[in-house]
């Protein structure tokens, strides 16, 4: 083979790729592609500086990084308006005098936003999402999904979006493997797909059988009018298309397309959540522009949650950082929207007794989105004899020391227990309190079984020797890791208070005490800390009950430890001494506007009632704005919110 014909012999095996991958319709056999492949990989081998980068040989995979680089997305990439009813789409509609547009409508396939850059009819680099304007750079695993050209027929600078997905078929294989290889199972296709992009070794990429299906472009220089036509270009450049993509007009054909798209939801190979609709016209998505959070121009018309029924086999207990003792329903397994469900959240045992519930039970689950799975309802018709009364345990599942039971809360008051011990590290470490990056769960567990750490002051105890002989520590990991211990070591006081779980004192308690007390913090009295607004007696005792019981721990401590004293005055306007409920999908985290309200002198509250001055919502926010609403209580979306503040 001279360079003459690999260069043909390359140009052959991408038409024959995209025959097989793309079109779904062969124009080789298995025989002759591998018979061609192994030529260019000889040519290869004997011709390395010849290499073109588009060449099949390399998804092969076997690259190993050390971790993700990020990437400035050139364009935004916004994230969607969510509706979840025909009414709400009218209103969408009427917003913005859209009556007379002509749409674009396809599937919202549930997977991992993914962001390609092509110049020079090259891949360049493959990005995730991130926050919008920067991704991580997971261009080696992008290379090695087959419906991703490496080369495309288009030499001007595109940004290419779209979903990466794992088909509902594929999902189970890769469930089934693992399940042989005594591997716990990936949750979901959504979650299978995202940790797939973040794998550092892109053979387990390549052997996830990812799929991407474009949805939109970034930057660009193309001339079309409409985004079908962008979208028509796209996939002529090699890339999937799915079967529904429709131009429709008018309110009645997208109801008509949605509940088409509805019905087909089981029927689908490629799990979806809902249908995207968006103004085809680009001159009036355009004039139309964004909010703060989203384009105005686009919206995602959300499935309903899928509900199923199943069997409730028996309780497993969990024990949290505070002891709190909390059931979980294990079911005998239902597949709802690709997802194995065995395990639901109960919260407590009253919400046990408030659905009357029994082991052996039939049940209705319910599963929206990534929200953790919940039962709504019971069949109390079905009980056939066989169900048994749940009993409220007295002893800890963990540690076998006896549970104080106090009505709706059951707690383990061993403060050496295992599960309270793991919890309390990882809560200790997380980005609200110490902020240890890359100290995370599955770490916490990890070191705590080798017994490398038995309480939190072990953490600041960890050198490069604590981490030999453990897995997947390379020298850098390790580095960074004790990196950002040790930048935790001068903490803000409110942070470092607040890192310690005590219950009943969250960020906005910890700030007050930081602010009228500094240094004092160890020493205070009930009458000092009921003089602070806002603390009541449950607070007061709670604080002065852990300093008693912990004192000799915090010390410790404060070996490693020195708590900066700062000026933590509380910036006032009209949220000062509020009380506010948080509901909905926001542009931000619920804790980023947490902290700032409360640092407003806000109360942040999980529930609605009379006392409830202000709720702020966003996409999905459900009960809880409802009862707002009943109850007259104010509410603001987003952008009322940052008018306000």
């Amino acid at each position: 083979m001279d360079k003459n014909d690999y260069l043909k012999a390359v140009d052959r095996l991408n038409l024959w790729a995209k025959a097989y991958y793309t079109d779904d319709s062969p124009i080789a056999s298995d025989d002759e592609y591998d018979k061609l492949y192994n030529a260019v990989v000889q040519f290869e081998k004997e011709n390395p500086d010849l290499k073109l980068s588009y060449s099949p040989t390399n998804r092969i995979g076997g690259e190993v990084l050390d971790e993700f680089k990020k990437i400035s997305h050139i364009a935004k990439m916004w994230s969607m308006e969510d509706i979840f009813s025909d009414s709400e789409l009218v209103a969408w509609i009427l917003r913005g005098d859209k009556t007379d547009c002509e749409f674009f409508a396809e599937p919202k396939f549930d997977g991992a936003s993914l962001n390609l850059l092509y110049e020079n009819g090259n891949l360049i680099s493959a990005a995730t999402r991130g926050d919008g304007s920067v991704g991580e750079d997971v261009t080696n695993n992008a290379k090695v999904i087959s419906s991703v050209p490496l080369q495309i027929d288009y030499k001007d600078k595109i940004e290419i979006r779209g979903e990466v997905v794992i088909s509902k078929d594929d999902f189970e294989l890769i469930n089934s493997e693992r399940s042989k290889n005594s591997e716990p199972p990936l949750a979901n296709p959504r979650n299978a797909a995202a940790g797939s992009l973040r794998q550092l070794d892109n053979s387990i990429v390549k052997q996830r059988k990812l799929k991407f299906y474009p949805w939109g472009v970034g930057e660009n220089s193309l001339k079309f009018n409409k985004h079908s036509q962008i979208m028509d270009f796209v996939r002529s450049l090699g890339f999937l298309r799915d079967d529904f993509c429709k131009v429709i007009k008018g309110i009645d054909e997208l109801k008509i397309a949605y509940k088409e798209l509805l019905s087909a939801r089981e029927l689908k190979p490629i799990l979806m959540d809902g249908m995207v609709i968006r103004v085809n016209d680009l001159s009036k998505a355009n004039q139309l522009g964004y909010t703060v959070k989203f384009p105005k121009f686009m919206v995602a018309y959300k499935f309903p949650a899928t509900e199923k029924t199943a069997k409730l086999i028996d309780i497993l207990l969990q024990v949290g950082r505070t002891g709190v003792v909390t059931p979980v329903g294990l079911l005998d397994g239902v597949l709802i929207d690709g997802a194995f469900v065995k395990n639901v959240t109960l919260h407590n045992f009253d919400e046990i007794d408030r659905l009357n519930l029994m082991k052996n039970d039939f049940v209705t689950v319910i599963r929206s989105g990534d929200v953790i799975p919940k039962i709504t309802g019971v069949f109390k018709d079905r009980r056939d004899g066989t169900q048994s009364e749940i009993i409220r345990p007295k002893i800890c599942p963990e540690c076998g020391n006896e549970l104080l039971d106090e009505g709706v809360f059951i707690k383990c008051q061993n403060l050496t227990c295992k599960a309270r011990v793991v919890s309390s590290i990882i809560y200790f470490a997380s980005k609200k309190c110490m902020n240890i990056d890359g100290l995370g769960d599955a770490i916490v567990e990890l070191l705590y079984q080798k017994n490398i750490i038995k309480d939190i002051a072990d953490i600041y105890r960890l050198d490069e020797l604590s981490f030999i002989g453990l897995e997947g520590f390379k020298t850098k990991k390790i580095s960074n890791l004790l990196l950002a211990i040790d930048n935790s070591k001068t903490p803000n006081l409110d942070k470092f208070i607040t890192s310690l779980g005590i219950e009943h004192i969250g960020e906005v308690a910890a700030k007050k005490i930081a602010k009228n007390y500094g240094d004092k913090w160890l020493e205070l009295t009930i009458e000092e800390l009921l003089s602070l607004d806002g603390f009541g007696e449950a607070m007061a005792l709670s604080y002065l009950e852990f300093m008693r019981v912990n004192l000799e721990k915090i010390k410790e401590l404060l070996e490693f430890i020195t708590p900066k004293i700062q000026n933590l005055e509380l910036k006032t306007n009209i949220f000062s001494g509020k009380t506010v409920v948080i509901t909905g999908t926001l542009s931000r985290s619920r804790d980023e506007f947490k902290a700032q309200l409360e640092s407003y002198g806000a109360t942040i509250s999980n529930s609605v009632s009379k006392k409830t001055d202000f709720v702020l919502y966003g996409n999905e926010a459900g009960s809880k704005l409802e009862k707002a609403n009943k109850l007259g209580v104010r509410t603001i979306d987003e952008s009322e919110y940052e008018s306000l503040k």
